[in-house]
């Protein structure tokens, strides 16, 4: 099965608040720029996807991403993450109506393509499915099979309320970069030791506090 994913990237000058005392403000943006960049990058690189559609009304990331090869979505309806990320999966169905659809998160750093495909081929024995992050209280991918609405429910306790909507719960081995979100400065320094993708190594040299 072969999948386009929705990638949500929020105005960057607001993305990732919780890295404040890792990142001070001049960083912060290029930093969840810089995830976005090598979470898109190794998603395009994953033989289970055939596309990527950003969906963000940042220009700078609409810019970068698309020079990686994804769609980029305006965020027309404004209304937080999961109305972004309905609009997406609904934008790829319009174009391609039999597509299978997941939603994944734009901080994964760490993200592995083989791993991606490992989490996709367990997904694609469901109509939807989902797994959850590292820390077990959240969702990293979600997962729509041809002709099922994607019905996001992401934010705090999102792998409870995924769970009940009635999204099969993946945990497959040794998918643990598809796992690994970063909101805090100990999950950017546990997705260095995993290995990141260039474009955050490149930020994270700038950073003492995350040692490197």
């Amino acid at each position: 099965m072969q999948w386009t994913l929705v990638v949500p990237v929020k105005p960057l000058a607001r993305a990732k608040s919780r890295l404040a005392d890792t990142a001070h403000d001049g960083v912060r943006p290029g930093l969840a720029l810089a995830f976005a960049q090598d979470t898109v990058a190794a998603a395009l690189a994953c033989p289970a996807v055939a596309g990527v559609a950003v969906v963000t009304d940042d220009p700078r990331a609409a810019g970068a991403l698309a020079a990686l090869g994804a769609g980029v979505v305006p965020d027309e309806p404004d209304a937080g993450l999961n109305a972004a990320l309905a609009h997406g999966a609904a934008r790829v169905r319009a174009l391609l109506p039999e597509s299978a659809v997941a939603a994944l998160n734009a901080d994964l750093p760490a993200l592995r393509p083989v791993e991606l495909a490992r989490a996709l081929s367990a997904a694609a024995c469901f109509p939807r499915a989902f797994l959850p992050d590292a820390a077990g209280i959240g969702t990293t991918l979600l997962t729509a099979a041809p002709g099922r609405e994607l019905s996001p429910a992401f934010g705090g306790r999102s792998r409870f309320r995924h769970r009940a909507s009635g999204a099969a719960e993946l945990l497959p081995a040794g998918v643990d970069s598809v796992r690994r979100d970063v909101d805090t400065g100990e999950d950017l320094r546990t997705a260095l030791a995993l290995g990141v993708g260039p474009h955050t190594a490149a930020v994270a040299a700038r950073l003492p506090a995350v040692g490197t």
